[in-house]
This record gives structure tokens, C-alpha cells and sequence, in this order.
């Protein structure tokens, strides 16, 4: 039969210092809070940070021009790249590959229901399509094809719904987009024209353009302008680590500017997470303050309790057992605690995402594993805390 501890509890002054056990509560559920919340915060920096680049197969993908001169009038070839600057940069071993992307070389026009019911002027370009962050199936086009698939920059379909919307149309959904056809007008060199179906195939959070399959272009660029291209504006490139210091000053040694239009923080990145890291470290400190001033506590408790303590020792009670049920007792509260800290990060997690971020998709309403698990190792490092200072101490009363 096992022995109760509900005779044994009342010898226990437990109720000793209630100011110096309060303090150490909320002390601890504060540097809980602190510390949840600037995890959660380290999470939603990262999310947000992939939307710049978005990570493919363990790369990242960033676009670069080259820096506008100030006499760009007369030197407007030194804006474009040519095939020995992608051969140079192919060489670098912080570059995985490069892939230019190629515009057409004649006039284009589009027609497009509801929206431009004129022919509006539009440019098309091409990349290869495992630089594409979302390539369809359908993404394809032969010679004798009437219809050009598209893919169009998420950021452009909200314009076209803007442009929607201002002349009195209702806007569309990305699903009733891709029903929709639209008329692309290619004029070749001698004003003679050739007008294809279009259909949105795809949209790209990566790829800020309206990108047409390779074939096409290469098949439109001879067919009404005679000749392919053969330097380009923007390349895209692939590297382990976009934000890899040697790739960082080699781009601005050869005087290559990122294309940042995607980036939420851009250069805050380093110092949001400087700050949010030295929360984390200071809500740990005051975790561990809030631990010491509770193995204060604790001391006081069986330093006013020790001749009961003592007495119950010498009735035969063992004081590996009594110091089992008296750190038993505090468990609860640990729990209570944390739940309470995982709670109001819940909270502001779920504030921060639908009233701030107002519902971004690389976000989520909930916290993250992470904090989760930081919730879960607390709990653990502070009952066996609290248990082994409870059994350091019965042991001296011997």
C-alpha cells in the first residue's frame, strides 16, 4: 500500500513567503511570454524572408541589372548583359547556375475582355523553366499552336484587377482567370500581324513579368523580328545561399544590383533579427531569475519546515520520497504557467497574422512547432530543476 501525502502536507509551512513565490511566478510567466513570443517573431521574419527569393529544390533565385549609368543615353548598351557575363558569372562558386531572361524583339499588343478592349502595349519574355518557381504541365507550345500559354507575375494580377475595378468591372478570381482568353497581337518587320489566343496557364510569386514558354519565343523572335536576342536586361540566379556574403560583394564589386522588389524587410533583415534574438535571450535570463528566485523560495520553505521535516525523516518517512511529493506539488503550477505564456503567444500570433500581416499565406494564424517544443523543454528542465534542488536539499536535514 502506498503512503498518502495529504497527512504530511499540512507539516509543510508551503504558505511561508507568499510575496517571494508570487513574484517568482509571474516573473517566470513573463520571461515565458518574452521568450515564446520573440521565437514566434524569429519564425515569421524567416517565412516572410522566403517569399524574396523562394527556395527550390534547397536554392535560392534572385534576379540582378546591371546599375544604370548617369549618361545612360550614351551608353544604353552598358545596361544590358551579354553571353561573357553569364559565362563569368557561371564561373563563381558561390554561383550554381544563371539563366537569362529573354523579351521579345518585336511589338506586341494585347486585347484582354472586360479590361482592355483595346490593343494595349505589352512585353513578353521567356525563362528556362527550371527557374520558375510554378511550371504547369500545360506550359508548352509548338510551332502551329493557336494558343500561347502564360505565365503571369502574382503581383501583375492584382493590377489587372485594379485596372478591373477602376473601370467598372468586377474583379476575377485566380480559378475564373484561367478560363478566361485574351488576344496577344505580334507585328512583325514589314507591319504585318499575327494574333494568338492566350490563356493564363500559371502565377508566379518568383517571377515579376509575363513569361511565355521558350519555344514560343524563340520561334516569334525569328519569325517577326529576324534574329534572336542577344542581350538582355535581368538574369536570374541560382546560389545556395542568397544572402552569402562573397556573392554579396562580388555583385557589388561588378556593379550588379538585386532586384529586391520582393524583399518585406530588405536590408532590416540583419538587424530585426539582432533584435528579436536579443529578446530571446533576454526573456531566457529572466526564466532563469524567475527559477532562482523560486529555488529561493523553495529554500525558505524547507528551512522553516525543517524540524517537521527532520521528524518525519526520523518516523521512518524516506527522503527520497518526500522530496518526490513535495516537488510534485509545484508541477502543476509549472504547467499552468507555460499554458498560460503559450496562450497569450497564441494570441498575439493569431493578432499579429490577421490584423497586421492581414492574412499573408507564408504565415500561419497558429505558433510554430518551435515555440511548442520550447514550451515542452521548459516544462521538463524545471520539474527536474525543481526536484533535484528538493532532494539537495532534504538531503542536508540528514
Amino acid at each position: 500500500m502506498s503512503l498518502s501525502y495529504k497527512p504530511v502536507k499540512s507539516l509543510l509551512q508551503t504558505g511561508t513567503s507568499g510575496t517571494s513565490r508570487w513574484l517568482s511566478y509571474i516573473g517566470l510567466c513573463v520571461g515565458i511570454l518574452l521568450l515564446f513570443c520573440s521565437i514566434q517573431m524569429l519564425v515569421n521574419i524567416q517565412r516572410l524572408l522566403k517569399g524574396n527569393v523562394i527556395r527550390k529544390g534547397g536554392y535560392d533565385y534572385i534576379s540582378i541589372l546591371k546599375k544604370i549609368p548617369l549618361d545612360t543615353a550614351i551608353q544604353i548598351e552598358g545596361t544590358y548583359f551579354y553571353q561573357k557575363d553569364i559565362d563569368e558569372l557561371k564561373k563563381q562558386p558561390f554561383i550554381a547556375d544563371v539563366a537569362p531572361l529573354v523579351t521579345t524583339q518585336f511589338q506586341v499588343e494585347i486585347l484582354v475582355p472586360g479590361v482592355f478592349t483595346t490593343p494595349t502595349s505589352l512585353y513578353l519574355e521567356s525563362l528556362r523553366p527550371d527557374f520558375i518557381d510554378t511550371v504547369p504541365s500545360d506550359f508548352i507550345w509548338h510551332p502551329g499552336n493557336d494558343t500561347i500559354p502564360l505565365i503571369i507575375s502574382s503581383q501583375f494580377f492584382e493590377v489587372f484587377n485594379a485596372l478591373a475595378r477602376s473601370n467598372g468591372f468586377y474583379q476575377i478570381t485566380p480559378e475564373l482567370a484561367s478560363t478566361i482568353t485574351a488576344k496577344v497581337i505580334c507585328y512583325g518587320d514589314s507591319d504585318s500581324s499575327v494574333t494568338f489566343n492566350a490563356r493564363w496557364s500559371a502565377f508566379s510569386d518568383r517571377i515579376n513579368t509575363v513569361l511565355v514558354p521558350e519555344e514560343f519565343m524563340r520561334w516569334a523572335n525569328q519569325t517577326f523580328a529576324g534574329k534572336q536576342a542577344s542581350h538582355y536586361s535581368r538574369l536570374y540566379i541560382k546560389t545556395k545561399n542568397a544572402d552569402d556574403e562573397e556573392l554579396t560583394n562580388y555583385l557589388a564589386k561588378k556593379n550588379y544590383r538585386v532586384n529586391k522588389d520582393k524583399n518585406k524587410f530588405g536590408g532590416a533583415k540583419p538587424v530585426l533579427e539582432g533584435i528579436f534574438s536579443g529578446l530571446a535571450v533576454f526573456g531566457l535570463l529572466i526564466v532563469v531569475l524567475a527559477l532562482m528566485l523560486f529555488s529561493f523560495y523553495l529554500q525558505l520553505v524547507i528551512a522553516k519546515s525543517r524540524e517537521s521535516l527532520q521528524l518525519l525523516i526520523t518516523m521512518g518517512y524516506s527522503p527520497k520520497w518526500l522530496g518526490k511529493n513535495l516537488s510534485k506539488r509545484f508541477i502543476p503550477t509549472y504547467i499552468l504557467i507555460i499554458l498560460i505564456a503559450l496562450a497569450f503567444t497564441e494570441l498575439m500570433q493569431w493578432a499579429f497574422h490577421t490584423q497586421i500581416m492581414f492574412s499573408r499565406p507564408e504565415l500561419s494564424s497558429f505558433v510554430d512547432w518551435k515555440v511548442v517544443a520550447a514550451a515542452i523543454t521548459l516544462l521538463v528542465l524545471s520539474v527536474i530543476t525543481n526536484h533535484q534542488l528538493v532532494k539537495r536539499l532534504l538531503r542536508r536535514l540528514n
